[in-house]
């Protein structure tokens, strides 16, 4: 029976929503003359939206960036206006990946390579613009491994973004895979729900943004995935049958479907 390990992309293959998307936002807008930007907090609390463009439009309906700036009147120029924000500011994102600032998290390569040699089918599944996604894919898989993922899903390729379900049910059936076959590697509680209510079984690295959010439905909460001769993975909380020492395994992936 075919298995598949999804992997989320901000947050899980690297630290990317401080270090990457935050700085990437706030210099768009000064090379378009926007006069407004995100602070660290003010972005944390961004997060709980699901999607950049989503983030974005949900600053016509707050009164301070309506005194600091008039978007258009109609619904088809403020589209038109968020579409432009985002392809300048996914530009910037993808230079910050490839220049190196935004570093792979600890295991997530080893994990992927481990799963790859027992036959599991590899995915990722993200709201991110796809070039985006690639990018970081490529920076903390290497263009081997990278190229060795059956799938990536990513923007608008659904509707209904995370919490709702819709991206893993989609990747699910892309991938002909049972999702009680999947794993998701995740790091935000918006993305246990989805890959919970679709079926599958999560895995949570928390990151700086999320660490204090409720992983309650998650089946194991770890501080990072581990490797070997690098950063150790400690288990903030566990409801499965894994049992991780120094890193999070191939044998703990299958034992998270253990019946």
């Amino acid at each position: 029976m075919s298995r598949a390990l999804i992997f989320d992309c901000d947050g899980v293959l690297g630290d990317t929503e401080q270090h990457g998307h935050l700085p990437a936002f706030n210099q768009m807008w000064r090379e378009l003359g926007v006069p407004w930007e995100w602070s660290v907090e003010e972005y944390g609390r961004k997060l709980k939206i699901g999607g950049g463009k989503e983030r974005m439009s949900s600053l016509f309906a707050e009164p301070e960036f309506l005194k600091a700036f008039t978007p258009p009147e109609s619904e088809p120029e403020r589209r038109d206006m968020i579409g432009l924000w985002h392809k300048r500011k996914s530009e910037i994102y993808k230079e910050l990946v490839n220049s190196g600032k935004i570093p792979p998290r600890p295991g997530v390569k080893r994990l992927a390579e481990e799963a790859l040699g027992r036959g599991w089918i590899l995915a990722v599944a993200s709201t991110s613009a796809l070039a985006s996604v690639e990018a970081v894919l490529r920076r903390a898989m290497g263009t081997d491994t990278a190229g060795r993922f059956a799938l990536i899903l990513a923007g608008d390729v659904v509707k209904a973004k995370k919490p709702a379900p819709d991206i893993y049910l989609l990747a699910a059936d892309r991938l002909a895979v049972a999702a009680a076959e999947c794993v998701v590697v995740e790091d935000s509680n918006n993305g246990v729900v989805a890959a919970v209510s679709a079926g599958m079984k999560c895995v949570v690295t928390v990151s700086g943004y999320t660490r204090e959010e409720d992983f309650s439905q998650a089946d194991i909460v770890l501080t990072c995935l581990g490797d070997p001769e690098g950063e150790v993975a400690q288990v903030l909380a566990n409801r499965s049958a894994a049992r991780p020492g120094a890193y999070f395994s191939a044998n703990d992936l299958d034992r998270l479907l253990e019946r």
